[in-house]
C-alpha cells in the first residue's frame, strides 16, 4: 500500500470497476486485479487473491466484498465504505436510469438481442478469473479434483456452497497438520 492512496483514488477505481463491467462480481475481479494490482500495486497478487478468498466466504455481494476489504485493507473502515460506494454507485444510476425508461424498451426486439449477444461475453468475463485463481490456487495433477468435485457436489446434486467451504476449510487445516507432522518427524537434510 502506498501513502498517496487517497479516498478519491479508491472511489474513482471502483467506480470504474462498477460501470465499465458486466455480470456482475466475478466478472469484475480481472479489472479490480487490473487496477489494484498491476496497475497502482497497493496489493501484492498474494493479497489480492487471500481478499478473493475471503470475500467468496463472506456473506453478501461479491463485488460490494471485495471492494470492502480492499478498501478496508487500504485506508480502513472509511476507505472500506468508500469502495463499497464506488463500485455499487455506478450501477444504481443505470438501474434507476433504466427503471424510468423501461416501458419503452420493453419487448424491443433489438434491445432483446442486444442483450443475446452479451450473455456469451458475460460467461467468458466469469470464466477468466476462474482460470487465473486455478493457476494462482496453484491447482495441478494431484489436487486439481477438489474443484471439480466440489463443482459437481454443487451443480449435480445441489449441496449447498456453505458445506463445501466448510468442509474444504477442515479438510485444508488436517491437511496442514498433517503436513507439518510428517514434516516434523522428517526434515529434509
Amino acid at each position: 500500500m502506498t501513502e498517496q492512496t487517497t479516498y478519491l483514488q479508491l472511489f474513482t477505481i471502483f467506480s470504474k470497476v462498477g460501470l465499465f463491467t458486466l455480470g456482475g462480481g466475478y466478472a469484475m475481479v480481472p479489472l479490480m486485479e487490473k487496477e489494484v494490482v498491476d496497475d497502482k500495486q497497493w496489493l501484492a497478487r498474494e493479497e489480492f487473491m487471500d481478499i478473493l478468498a475471503v470475500a467468496q466466504a463472506t456473506p453478501g455481494l461479491f463485488a460490494m466484498n471485495m471492494a470492502s476489504h480492499i478498501g478496508n485493507k487500504l485506508r480502513g473502515v472509511k476507505g472500506g465504505i468508500v469502495a463499497s460506494m464506488g463500485v455499487a454507485m455506478p450501477s444504481i444510476v443505470i438501474i434507476l436510469f433504466i427503471a424510468m425508461f423501461f416501458h419503452a424498451f420493453k419487448g424491443n426486439i433489438y434491445i432483446e438481442k442486444i442483450f443475446r449477444g452479451v450473455r456469451p461475453a458475460v460467461v467468458a468475463l466469469i470464466a477468466a478469473p476462474c482460470f487465473k485463481m486455478a493457476k494462482s490456487a496453484r491447482i495441478n495433477r494431484h489436487n486439481f479434483w477438489i474443484p471439480v468435485l466440489a463443482c459437481l457436489l454443487i451443480a449435480a446434486f445441489g449441496v449447498s456452497p456453505i458445506w463445501i467451504i466448510l468442509a474444504a476449510g477442515v479438510g485444508g487445516y488436517l491437511y496442514g497438520r498433517m503436513t507439518s507432522k510428517h514434516n516434523e518427524e522428517h526434515p529434509i537434510k
